[in-house]
């Protein structure tokens, strides 16, 4: 038998509340109008009135998707070292505009992305056990596509890391 799932009950919030609660936590740290709606949602405020709160923040500037975006991309690139793909699927869960998603990633510097994929592979590669070099390779190269870059830009940096891979087919 289980125990019981002990769950938290929901705090409501009147839209004022929740007005100035937002105010406070964009005030605090970046938020898309994703998150503010999420938030609201959770608080129980109704969906007409979560429009007018998103909008204010929006027009007073609490909000900006595209600083949010690009805050977003450095934190990801620099802190997380993740990938475009991986950054692009997680702006798009938080329902950011492509155009910003596109916007945001331009700003990142693909000789960077490459060598921060080379440093994580090169630390990933001490780690790992592996009989072969073909498979440190594919070892190397999944880790790789999970952080989020493509495949090309990680085959490559996976095949300069295991130099000495006669029997690694070549076509990976």
């Amino acid at each position: 038998m289980q125990p019981e799932k002990v769950t938290k009950p929901k705090r409501e919030k009147t839209p004022e509340e929740a007005l100035s609660t937002l105010m406070r936590l964009c005030a605090r740290a970046e938020r898309s109008q994703g998150d503010a709606r999420r938030l609201l949602r959770g608080w129980g405020i109704r969906e007409a009135e979560a429009e007018r709160i998103v909008e204010r923040l929006v027009r007073e500037r609490f909000i900006d998707d595209t600083r949010y975006a690009e805050a977003f991309v450095r934190e990801k690139l620099r802190l997380s070292g993740w990938g475009a793909y991986k950054i692009r699927t997680a702006l798009r869960r938080k329902q950011i505009a492509p155009e910003t998603i596109d916007a945001a990633l331009a700003q990142s510097n693909p000789a960077e992305m490459a060598e921060r994929l080379l440093a994580q592979l090169r630390r990933k590669a001490r780690t790992v056990r592996y009989a072969t070099p073909y498979e440190l390779k594919t070892k190397l190269i999944r880790y790789g596509l999970s952080l989020g870059y493509e495949f090309e830009a990680v085959a490559e940096a996976a095949a300069s890391l295991v130099t000495d891979c006669d029997t690694c087919d070549e076509s990976f």
